[in-house]
């Protein structure tokens, strides 16, 4: 079979599958294995001869590295380094050193143990920083351990893509080649980091000055590959170089557009690498041995588990926080696939061991989800003190809302809950903020900001900052399905608040609308208007039509700006305004007209609409026309003052 039709098979096969995976919310490596495993020989046999497709797929692992060494700042290390040479580097030793005695015992060398125990140390980082985003938990103490060791688990796989291929050599063959790898390695790397820095720099310069997309990425492929094939040169591997290159470019001011062009190729190159990757799992031999792999997949989840929480515990976490990190952690990861892909080729562990172990790890790999989606109940479970710091935080959150009436809950406290923040205490209204940032926490409070630390999404923490005495809550951050579990919880604690939401754009608009929210805000709609607005100032339209236009474009897309309820305090407002849209709110008690009768059926005027309906606490936004009215009822309408007295009259008289 030619090169081009295997190509085609299988980009046609991983499109079909990662829109599946993607649809099932699961992550799309899952999928590419799938194909492997399915297209490869040990399946379906669509594709016999992998091994051009695997020479192209070795070039994922390239840009992956590179990925890698963009992210790994010199800074970034020094502030985390605690974390990343102290647990990650207890992390990846105990597990290597652990797995290793449990080989040698089982009656194989140690270097198949060494090898072994590197592929199981690593852990996923594209499924877990993925996890940790979208379930805000990158602040929290685990989720700080989490990413720690993962930074260490990414250094420590240089090393080790060195190390491997070298075990398959004699004893003394090995020891000459690292030592002479060593040297090698850190020559290269003295010569490369004191004056590639520099070089790089200003060549990057000079490409940027030719303003040239096309440029800009030939340069990128040229300086990755090159570094990565001097480093091949000189008797090490293309990953080192990669990783090289990308450690230069992040300290220059390129890195975010160098990362953005890189990552294209990244994706697709290593989505073909996991397909052959998934190509070497032999189905027929794992089901053969179904019940070893599951042993050995039970055993791997609870001793990484296992060493991960204990050596939390010794860098000083709580029994909670280190069984979270132990769970987070415990799952296999991609780089312990890319790692027994060079035991493979190394030949130093027997192919039924590592076809094992593959299965293990693919399958550690599919639960992983699911573990950190559990992990919380787990903690709670069995971890007695857990109880003890919920209930002290939650305590926190109590006082300092205790005091607090109609205030407004600010959910996230960066820079637009800040802000937020600063209009409320202008207009003299309370708040209280939840933040899951200890350090913005503690300096915020400091400076007399009433900002307590807690996770809004939770139900109990919702209830101790008093969400029932609220007068709105204002989700601060663009993180749909964390809004949509705060509108829930808000729902079920107190329906009558209403819930002012943040959306990166319009298309999340009418689903968060759907999900309960009193209103949503778009960045990108709020921007544009903005935009618009000081360009047409500077285009030389009036000033007072800029604004009238802005109002006009704002009450067409956010329904609560659409009148306001009437009272006292607008007895001066102009003539002008006396016209302009209001609400109103009319109950309805035993004996009005409109009890018993359909919204539709109710001819209350063609100016006026029915905006909302509260019924035993419960508001309906924008009812439909088959809505009944019962006895209680909250009717909110919208409309000019003469109109909104007949509708008045017909809905309590007919």
């Amino acid at each position: 079979m030619e090169t081009l039709p295997i190509i085609l098979t299988l980009l046609g096969a991983s499109v079909l599958s990662v829109i599946i995976f993607r649809r099932l919310n699961l992550p799309p490596i899952l999928g590419y294995l799938l194909v492997g495993t399915l297209v490869g020989p040990h399946a379906l046999n669509l594709v016999r001869d992998v091994t051009d497709v695997q020479h192209l797929a070795e070039f994922g692992i390239v840009f992956l590295m590179f990925s890698i060494g963009l992210e790994f700042s010199l800074p970034k290390l020094f502030a985390m380094k605690r974390i990343v040479f102290g647990l990650g580097s207890v992390q990846v030793l105990v597990t290597l050193t652990a797995v290793t005695g449990i080989v040698v015992l089982t009656g194989l060398s140690w270097q198949a143990g060494v090898a072994l125990g590197g592929a199981l140390a690593m852990s996923s980082t594209a499924v877990l920083t993925k996890l940790l985003s979208e379930r805000l938990e990158l602040d929290a103490p685990h989720g700080r351990e989490v990413i720690g060791v993962l930074l260490f688990q990414d250094l420590a796989v240089v090393p080790l893509l060195i190390l491997i291929p070298s075990f398959s050599q004699t004893p003394e063959r090995m020891a000459w080649m690292m030592g002479l790898a060593l040297v090698k390695a850190v020559l290269m790397l003295a010569i490369v980091l004191h004056f590639g820095k520099r070089i790089l720099s200003h060549w990057f310069f000079v490409v940027a000055r030719g303003k040239s997309a096309e440029l800009f990425m030939l340069n990128v492929l040229l300086v990755t590959l090159g570094l990565a094939y001097l480093t091949e040169a000189a008797g090490l591997s293309l990953a080192l170089g990669a990783f090289v290159a990308g450690m230069l470019i992040s300290e220059t001011e390129y890195r975010h557009q160098v990362e953005e062009d890189i990552k294209p190729f990244r994706d697709v190159l290593m989505g073909l690498f996991f397909v052959t990757v998934g190509m070497m799992l032999n189905l027929p031999l794992v089901a053969e041995n179904l019940l070893e792999v599951a042993a050995l997949l039970a055993g791997f989840l609870f001793l990484k588990f296992g060493l991960v929480f204990a050596a939390s515990r010794l860098f000083g976490s709580t029994t909670g926080g280190a069984m979270r990190s132990g769970l987070w952690l415990c799952a296999g990861g991609e780089f312990g696939l890319v790692l027994l892909a060079v035991i493979r080729q190394a030949d130093v562990v027997p192919a039924p061991v590592v076809q094992k172990v593959l299965a293990a790890l693919v399958i550690s790999l599919l639960l992983a989800p699911f573990i950190v989606h559990y992990s919380e109940r787990i903690v709670l479970r069995f971890a007695a003190s857990e109880w003890l710091m919920r209930s002290m935080q939650l305590t926190k959150v109590a006082a300092k809302a205790m005091s607090t009436e109609k205030h407004a809950v600010i959910c996230g406290f960066g820079r637009n809950g800040q802000h937020i923040a600063r209009f409320m205490a202008h207009e003299g209204v309370s708040y209280l903020a939840l933040d899951l940032d200890p350090d913005r926490v503690a300096e915020a409070a400091a400076a007399g900001e009433n900002v307590v630390y807690g996770d809004s999404s939770r139900r109990e923490t919702l209830i101790a900052a008093g969400v029932n005495r609220a007068s709105v809550v204002i989700v601060s951050f663009a993180d749909n399905r964390a809004a949509e579990r705060v509108m829930r919880h808000v729902q079920e604690i107190a329906p009558g608040v209403p819930v002012v939401v943040r959306a990166l754009d319009e298309k999340d608009f009418d689903a968060l609308l759907r999900a309960g929210a009193a209103e949503v805000v778009p960045e990108t709609l709020e921007s544009s208007i903005m935009l618009a607005s000081h360009a047409l100032i500077h285009a030389g339209v009036p000033i007072n039509r800029v604004l009238k236009r802005i109002r006009e474009t704002r009450v067409a897309r956010y329904r609560t700006l659409r009148g306001f309820f009437h009272g006292e305090s607008d007895i001066d407002e102009s003539e002008r305004d006396s016209e302009e849209p209001r609400l109103r709110s009319v109950s309805l008690a035993e004996g009005a007209y409109a009890i018993g009768r359909l919204l539709g059926e109710l001819e209350i005027g063609g100016d006026v609409e029915v905006t909302a309906i509260r019924r035993r606490d419960v508001k309906t936004q924008e009812p439909s026309a088959d809505t009944c009215f019962e006895a209680g009822d909250v009717v909110v309408l919208l409309g000019i003052p003469a109109a909104l007295a007949v509708a008045e009259e017909r809905l309590l008289k007919g």
